[in-house]
C-alpha cells in the first residue's frame, strides 16, 4: 500500500512570547460568542459569526502558545516559562525522542533538538474548535462575508487539522489520525475554500485501513477516486484491501481489474491482483486478458508486454513471461525494464533449482551436482540481460539495482572463469561509487 502522503508546511520562526490563558477565560469567551449567534437580530450579521469562529480559533490554539513546530529546544524553552511535568526519551517508529509533559500539552523533540511532533492532552474548551470555527466561518459566509476573507481562514483550519494528524499518525493513533485528516480533508471542501485537500482525504482513508475502519476508508478512498485523485493508481489496490476485509471478492476483483488497464504499470494492484486470484484458486492466465483488452487501445506500449511478464513470473511460467518481455523489447528495443525482468527471472529460476536442491536426501549427491551446474548456468544467463539493462537505462535507481545483482552474480561465479572475477571488481567499484 502506497504511503502516507505528508504536505506540511512548518514554520520556525521567533515569536513574541504571551502567556497561556486559563481554559475557563477561553470557555467564558465562546459561550458568550455563541449566546450571540443564538439572537436573532445578531445571529443574522456575518460578523457575529466571525467572532464566534475567532473565539474558538482562539480556544484551539490556547494550548500551544509560544509553540511552534520546528522550534529549537533552547527557543522552545526561553518562550515557554512553563517547568515540564516531567521529561523522558521515547522511540516512535524507530527514532528517538525527547518528550516534554506539560500541564496540556505533550511535546516532542527528535535527535537534532527541533521541535516534530506536538499533541494537545488538554484543549480549552471541550468539543472539536476547529470543526465549529469552520462552520462559524461558513455561517459568515452565507450571510454576505466576503469569500477572499473566509477562504483562508478555512485554508488556516484544514492546515491545523492536517499537522493535528500528522501528530497522531506519528504516535501510532491511527483512529484519531483518521479522523483528524478527515477534518482536514472536509473543512478544505467547505465554501468558499478555494484549495481541496485530496492529499487529507487519501490520508483519511489510508489511517482508517489501519484503524480497521473501512467503510470510512471506502467513503475517502472513493471521494479521491471522484475528484481525480488516483495516487498513481494505488488508490485501486487500496480500494481492492477494503472489499476483501469485508469479504466482498468481486468488488476487489473488480477494482484491481479497473486499476491495472489504467496503470498496467502499478507494481501494487498488478501484486494484489495476482495474489487475489491465486488465493481464490482462480486462473491467472485471466488477468492477461484484461492486458489484452488494453494492447487494442495501446499496442506500441512496451510496458503492458512488462507487465504481462511480471504475472507469468507470479505464476512461474518463466518461458511466457520471457517471450513478454522479447516482445517488449521489439517494440522499445532499449526497454530497461525489459531486461531487468529477463535478468529476474533467471534469478527465480535459480531460487527454485536451489529449493529443489536443498530439499534432496544427503544419499542423491549425483542430481544434487547435477542441479549445482543448473544454478551456475541459469546464473551466467543472467548477466547479459542485467549488463543490457545497466547500459540502456537512464533511470539511476534501476541501474543501480541492475549492478548490485552484477556484482553479487559475477562474485557467485568469480571461480567458473576469471572473467567473472573481473566483472565483480569491475561492478564493485561501480556500486562502491553509487553509495
Amino acid at each position: 500500500m502506497k504511503k502516507l502522503v505528508l504536505v506540511l508546511a512548518m514554520a520556525c520562526s521567533l515569536q513574541v512570547a504571551f502567556a497561556q490563558k486559563p481554559a475557563a477565560e477561553m470557555q467564558k469567551n465562546v459561550d458568550k460568542a455563541l449566546e450571540a449567534a443564538k439572537d436573532a437580530k445578531k445571529g443574522a450579521k456575518p460578523a457575529t459569526w466571525v467572532k464566534l469562529a475567532e473565539a474558538y480559533m482562539a480556544a484551539y490554539n490556547n494550548p500551544v502558545t509560544n509553540i511552534t513546530m520546528g522550534i529549537d529546544k533552547a527557543t522552545f524553552q526561553m518562550m515557554n516559562k512553563e517547568k515540564p511535568l516531567s521529561v523522558s526519551n521515547v522511540t516512535i517508529e524507530g527514532q528517538p525522542f525527547e518528550k516534554m509533559e506539560f500541564s496540556n500539552v505533550d511535546v516532542y523533540f527528535n535527535p537534532a533538538g527541533l521541535l516534530a511532533i506536538i499533541n494537545v492532552t488538554h484543549p480549552s474548551v471541550e468539543g472539536d474548535a476547529l470543526c465549529e470555527a469552520a462552520k462559524a466561518y461558513t455561517k459568515a459566509y452565507e450571510l454576505g462575508e466576503k469569500a477572499e476573507k473566509v477562504d483562508p481562514k478555512l485554508q488556516e483550519i484544514a492546515n491545523k487539522y492536517y499537522e493535528d494528524a500528522y501528530s497522531a499518525y506519528q504516535l501510532g493513533n491511527m483512529a484519531k489520525a483518521s479522523d483528524l485528516f478527515k477534518g482536514a480533508a472536509n473543512v478544505s471542501m467547505m465554501a468558499p475554500c478555494s484549495a481541496p485537500n485530496y492529499d487529507a482525504a487519501y490520508n483519511a482513508a489510508f489511517t482508517s485501513v489501519a484503524a480497521q475502519n473501512y467503510d470510512q476508508a471506502e467513503e475517502y478512498f472513493n471521494l479521491c477516486l471522484k475528484n481525480g485523485y488516483t495516487s498513481d493508481g494505488n488508490i485501486y489496490a487500496n480500494l481492492s484491501q477494503c472489499a476483501l476485509a469485508k469479504a466482498d471478492t468481486l468488488a476487489a476483483k473488480n477494482y484491481l481489474a479497473t486499476g491495472l488497464t489504467q496503470f498496467p504499470d502499478n507494481e501494487s494492484v498488478l501484486t494484489s491482483l495476482i495474489n487475489l486470484y491465486l488465493q481464490t484458486n482462480e486462473d491467472p492466465e485471466k488477468i492477461v486478458e484484461l492486458l489484452d483488452e488494453a494492447k487494442k487501445v495501446m499496442p506500441d506500449n512496451p510496458s503492458l508486454y512488462y507487465v504481462e511478464g511480471n504475472i507469468y513470473v507470479g505464476v512461474k511460467n518463466y518461458d511466457k513471461a520471457v517471450a513478454a518481455y522479447d516482445k517488449a523489447l521489439e517494440i522499445q528495443p532499449a526497454y530497461d525494464f525489459a531486461y531487468y525482468g529477463k535478468g529476474n527471472v533467471a534469478l527465480k529460476k535459480a531460487e527454485d533449482l536451489i529449493a529443489e536442491r536443498d530439499a534432496l536426501d544427503v544419499r542423491e549427491w549425483k542430481k544434487y551436482d547435477e542441479l549445482n551446474e543448473q544454478v551456475t548456468e541459469v546464473y551466467k544467463g543472467a548477466v547479459v540481460p542485467f549488463e543490457k539493462c545497466y547500459e540502456v537505462s537512464q533511470n539511476e535507481a534501476v541501474k543501480a539495482s541492475a549492478a548490485d545483482f552484477l556484482k553479487r552474480l559475477c562474485f557467485t561465479l568469480r571461480n567458473v572463469d576469471p572473467k567473472y572475477q573481473e566483472g565483480y571488481d569491475k561492478w564493485s567499484k561501480i556500486v562502491d561509487a553509487a553509495e
